[in-house]
């Protein structure tokens, strides 16, 4: 069994591929963490335990004391919840108001589970399966309950956990704070790690100490967001991509959020988080329950790239939708940079014509197909065909397109409305807006007020109503703006603080009334870029656009951003136009290849502008990545040079079985008289001899991971160099 529990230590052992989660139930009834890291026998771990400061502490409630006591104050026991009051001044994991306004609660263990399967949420994404222990904590002055679910997995180390809380009284009760966790580390020797951005510089790396007091990072904008992507994690002195111990915490949750690091006084660091409480309050009737989104907690004593590769294996085995996680994805052509909205059946037609037999096997249809879209100032909302654009409706691009062995794909916003738009003349109400005050305008549009039922329906039978009608394969779901006013009408007084997470609610409702009636079609998440790259979306679309910038040099710092928590089968990365959209650059076409093929690849430009020498290279090009495509799928990646440190960056992307792996080598400026760079490939077997073709040679898999490799950059800037090595 992976989770054991020891009834005369009342200690419970939850074991992964290589590790160990262990904590126990103390005499007061706490559910105490004693250890995670590396896997280590069943022991008795009672020995580590300390006594913690000695200032000012607080017993346990009725306990008398002379002095500091060992184990006696809620607020030195490594937890696994935390709670308010009752001495513990750490950060609570829940805040629960009764009727009297008493705010304080004491959770203790009232008895456990331990179930073959994982259950599966009510209403929101999380991990499949998975041995799955559920412990019961209960606090009997105000009947409120608090289930704890962890899941193990046997062949990643990744534990899964959430909280479920009840309100078992027959009163009315208001949760203040519902995150998802508890977790307790013995130290605070760490550096906590995130990923920051914005528009078009998504996912980039920040460090910070910790120290005593809290280190949080949150979203406030009714998403996960560019801002700051829902996940921290914690290494330990002197780690590196291959090396230290490494502490991740990856959010299943698309609203606003927070995470927090806690340095406690006695030296600890409290690990907390979820549905963030700023302006959050939920209203709990009796008997009723509240379930908190998954979270995903890795661990690796292989350093950032171990704690990488735990998530990848993890989102791609457990959370991913089996029918595309390792699949082979369409080759699309996406017209978007192409021609904006400024197109007709024609142009459509050229661009799709242009590419036949070259490899892509999918044409995406942007913005600008429906209602009066013809700029982003009219249209959202009005889901149907504008035909004087398009002569026939869609029907005949789609035939077209089919007639050349492609598939088609379609883009939509659907949580997005404008004021020139029929649906908002008719039911300005659907857009988010608080009563007696003036809106904010973004890309002048606004946010459809998905919290009600109604305006979900709208949407589902909008959507469903194109899928339905017409031979679509491939759906584009863009999201272009944040929610600014968090306010419902459809909700009363006193459940407005409810609003950001039931957005959420109804944003996984739509997608499961429309994904879910589509199976076969592809869903690619897109949110102005990767403003909603999150492992909740991933649940839906096993691809989304990883940035509106496809400029090679800039994709190689978000990509490698992107891959600290998510597998490369999750990017989607196009070779694009030079000069470059959204940079101005110039790249040669061989480096824009080289890295929209560390991911899920595509083409985003005119391509009815190309000769026979574009398509002939467009050709060579899919059939590289074709060749790789198994690596990007399920291979392990290894990164070997940081593009946010130096002027290189390295992939070494290695199969599972490691008979066959490939190196991708890029520097950014050129110099003259440069120093030689060395790229050392990662991941390789040692003893196994590979062939490398553009050395000829063959080499063991030790001398090319211990000596390395010195690329031969071409001369000027942007340049890449690739490497294969075969098992010979």
């Amino acid at each position: 069994m992976a989770i054991s529990f020891d009834k005369a230590t009342k200690t419970f052992y939850l074991e992964g591929k290589s590790t160990t989660y262990a904590f126990f139930i103390n005499k007061f009834g706490y559910a105490e963490h004693l250890y995670y890291g590396t896997k280590i026998g069943r022991d008795p771990l009672f020995y580590t335990r300390g006594k913690g400061g000695r200032s000012c502490a607080a017993t346990v409630p009725g306990e008398k004391v002379d002095g500091f006591e060992e184990g006696s104050s809620y607020h030195y026991f490594p937890s696994e919840l935390a709670f308010f009051g009752n001495g513990d001044f750490r950060e609570p994991c829940v805040q629960v108001a009764n009727e009297a306004g008493d705010r304080i609660c004491e959770l203790l263990y009232d008895s456990h589970e331990i179930l073959p399967e994982k259950p599966r949420m009510k209403g929101m994404p999380s991990m499949r399966g998975g041995e799955t222990l559920v412990l019961h904590l209960y606090d009997t002055v105000s009947d409120f309950g608090a289930d704890l679910y962890y899941t193990v997995y046997p062949d990643c180390n990744v534990i899964a956990r959430r909280v479920v809380y009840k309100n078992c009284s027959n009163k009315v009760i208001r949760l203040k704070r519902a995150y998802s966790f508890s977790m307790s580390l013995p130290t605070q020797s760490f550096e906590l790690m995130s990923l920051h951005g914005a528009w078009g510089m998504e996912r980039r790396i920040q460090k910070t100490h910790l120290h005593n007091g809290v280190v949080s990072i949150d979203s406030k904008r009714t998403t996960s967001s560019a801002t700051l992507n829902p996940f921290i994690a914690l290494l330990s002195p002197g780690t590196t991509e291959d090396s230290g111990e490494v502490y991740g915490v990856s959010l299943i949750y698309s609203s606003s959020y927070v995470l927090k690091a806690e340095g406690v006084n006695d030296g600890q660091t409290l690990l907390t988080g979820g549905i963030n409480d700023f302006d959050f309050e939920w209203k709990l009737k009796a008997d009723e329950e509240f379930e908190t989104p998954e979270v995903a907690i890795a661990y690796s004593s292989e350093g950032i790239g171990g704690m990488s590769r735990e998530y990848h294996d993890a989102y791609r085995n457990y959370l991913i939708n089996p029918r595309f996680a390792k699949k082979s994805r369409p080759i699309v052509i996406n017209n978007w940079e192409g021609t904006y909205m400024d197109f007709d059946n024609e142009k459509l037609m050229a661009i799709a014509s242009a590419v036949k037999d070259t490899g892509i096997d999918t044409f995406v249809l942007d913005d600008g197909w429906f209602g009066a879209r013809n700029t982003d100032e009219a249209g959202l909302g009005d889901w149907y065909v504008n035909t004087d654009k398009l002569k026939g409706g869609l029907k005949t691009v789609i035939d077209h397109v089919n007639s050349l062995g492609m598939s088609f794909g379609l883009w939509f916003e659907p949580e997005m409305i404008n004021e020139d738009s029929d649906i908002y003349r008719a039911h300005p109400d659907y857009a988010i807006k608080a009563p007696g005050r003036l809106p904010c305008y973004t890309r002048n549009q606004f946010v459809m007020d998905i919290t009600r039922a109604d305006v979900r329906d709208y949407i589902i039978n909008s959507v469903n109503k194109i899928l339905d009608e017409n031979n679509i394969t491939y759906v584009k779901w863009d999201y272009n703006r944040n929610v600014t006013e968090s306010y419902s009408l459809g909700l009363p007084a006193d459940r407005q603080s409810e609003f950001a997470h039931r957005y959420a609610l109804g944003l996984y409702d739509i997608f499961e009334r429309i994904i879910e009636t589509h199976p076969n079609v592809i869903f690619e998440g897109c949110a102005g870029g990767g403003a909603r790259f999150d492992p909740s979306q991933l649940y839906y679309f096993p691809q989304i656009w990883t940035s509106d910038n496809s400029d090679a040099d800039e994709r190689t710092l978000i990509q490698y951003g992107t891959s600290i928590v998510y597998p490369l089968s999750s990017m989607t990365c196009h070779f694009s136009v030079v000069p470059n959209h959204q940079t101005g650059r110039v790249t040669d076409a061989k480096t824009r290849a080289d890295i929209a093929h560390l991911g899920t690849t595509g083409y985003e430009l005119d391509t009815s502008v190309f000769t026979e020498e574009d398509k002939e290279l467009t050709k060579r090009q899919i059939a590289e990545y074709k060749e790789m495509e198994s690596l990007i799928l399920e291979g392990d990646l290894y990164r070997t040079d940081n593009p946010m440190e130096s002027n290189y960056f390295g992939y070494t992307l290695v199969s599972k079985d490691k008979t066959h792996a490939e190196l991708t080598c890029y520097q950014r400026m050129g110099r003259p008289n440069a120093q030689l760079k060395r790229f050392a490939p990662r991941g390789l077997a040692p003893e196994k001899k590979y062939y490398v073709p553009e050395l000829n040679l063959i080499l063991s898999g030790s001398t090319l991971m211990n000596v390395g490799l010195l690329p031969v950059f071409e001369r000027g800037d942007f340049k890449t160099v690739k490497y294969h090595f075969e098992e010979k």
